[in-house]
This record gives structure tokens, sequence and C-alpha cells, in this order.
């Protein structure tokens, strides 16, 4: 298996445990801060390895009402001041080809949402900035279908790619996860993370909003960490019920330790199985 790059962490292999987390959305600066001063004290103790997240927009919401985001602009400002506070990695997500290349000047990885995995003019455009890539698997892709994902990137000349399994649609209203994709795209040789707090949203499940199931957010995570991964993706908050976009799905910053610690404990039992 390949390893990714990220900064200054190796990702994939026998190399420590990737978690990607942070805010859904970016609300304020102050909130980038006190997550990500808990995020690195946590995966520190931990020896987990981390890497920041939160989005400069969040495009696909439900309704036109929904918050989106500081712009990319303000957002890129305000990553770019929690990556020089903590001396840590930051990705955000990118939804339009032309602010791959603006976000490369600031992120240390760049995340393709799952809606936008099969958009080539998108991935090609991310490949180019050299950076690595967060590509999540769409909810209505075959684990199988990633393959070609894999070879855009490739072909663009960036081999530096992680597929996401973020779970599948299952009905009106709801996504289910097959544990399976997860051995599959990662038989394609690339690390595969585990978005943990997206595979439990019932998408427009709130009508004008997203809903979701926090309770199976760790139950899910284990499962994952025994099937074999490379990384973690969660969103966190100190107060999910009152975020600006996932909050039913977005795990509590206060309760985050206590998973990890037995998410890390089968990660490291499963690597050696």
């Amino acid at each position: 298996m390949r390893t990714v790059q990220i900064g200054n962490i190796a990702v994939g292999g026998n190399n420590p445990l990737l978690l990607i987390g942070g805010p859904c959305v970016i609300e304020s600066q102050e909130l980038l801060f006190e997550v990500a001063e808990k995020m690195v004290e946590i995966t520190s103790r931990l020896g987990i390895s981390y890497v920041f997240k939160a989005s400069f927009d969040k495009a696909n919401r439900s309704s036109i009402n929904g918050f989106r985001g500081p712009g990319i602009e303000k957002g890129l400002e305000m990553l770019a001041a929690v990556k020089e506070r903590f001396n840590i990695p930051v990705v955000t997500d990118v939804h339009e080809a032309w602010q791959c290349e603006i976000a490369a000047k600031t992120v240390d990885l760049l995340q393709i949402p799952a809606f936008l995995a099969r958009q080539t003019d998108l991935i090609m455009a991310a490949a180019k900035t050299g950076l690595p890539v967060n590509i999540k698997k769409g909810q209505f892709m075959a684990p199988g279908d990633m393959s070609n994902v894999i070879t855009k990137m490739e072909e663009s000349g960036n081999s530096n790619v992680m597929l996401c399994e973020r779970g599948s649609s299952f009905g009106y209203n709801n996504l289910v996860v097959d544990m399976r994709s997860l051995p599959i795209m990662r038989d394609m040789g690339v690390p595969v993370i585990f978005d943990a707090t997206h595979s439990v949203q019932r998408p427009g499940g709130n009508g004008t909003s997203t809903g979701g199931d926090r309770q199976f957010v760790a139950p899910l995570m284990r499962a994952a960490a025994a099937m074999g991964i490379d990384g973690i993706f969660a969103e966190v908050h100190p107060d999910p019920d009152k975020g600006l976009s996932d909050g039913p799905n977005m795990l509590r910053l206060d309760a985050i330790e206590s998973i990890l610690k037995t998410v890390k404990a089968i990660h490291e039992i499963a690597r050696t199985a």
C-alpha cells in the first residue's frame, strides 16, 4: 500500500491511525481555536495523528436558507490562523475547480465531497495542486467504482489520494454503511478513511435540514476500525445541538476522547491480525 504525506504526517501502511476532525462548518474563529486546542491535546495524548477540518462553504445545503459559512477568502484566513497557532495540518472541502488552487495555498489536504466524487474537472484541478486529496465515495456509488476516481487523480499527475467511506443511500432520507467497502477500496492500494459522522446522516430528514443518529457514530467507528482502515473522519463540536450545520450527527467535543481510546485499541489489534 502506498502512503500519503499530509504535512509532516504519513498515512497508510503501518503508520499511526489518523483522525481528521473539527466542526462541520466554520462558525467563528473562537470555535475553531476551541476545538483545535482540545483535539490537539487529546490526539497527542493518545498517539493519534491529527488533521484539523472545517469547511469555508457548505454548498450542498438542504435549504437555500441553510448556513453555509464565511466563504473562501475569510474561511481560509481563519484556517491559516489555526494552522499557525497549533502547528497542525488543516483540510477543507472544495466544491468547484477554481477553488482548488486558491485553497491549496493555505491547506495541507483537499477534500472532495461525496456528491462530487464523479466530477472530473474538480478531481483534475485538485490533483494538479500537488496536494494530497481525500475523496469521499458518493452515496450513489459502489466501492469498486472508486478505482476510476484513483485513475483520474493519477492521470492528472497526482497519486497522493485517499478514499473515504461515508455511507450509501438506503431508501429515502437514510444511509447505511456496507463495511465490505472498506477492504474493497483498501485493496486498491490507497489509504482508506471512514467518515463516522456523515455515515449516520439522514439527508434532508428534517425537511429543510439534515437529520442524523449520533448514537450510532461510536459503534460504527469501532466496526470500521476492526475492518481495517487508515483513518477516521469525525466532526466534533462543543455543543452539536447548537451547531449551524450537521448538528444531529456531530460528536460532542467532551465525548471524543473515550471513543478514540477504544477505536485505537481495536485498530491496533486489527492491524496485527
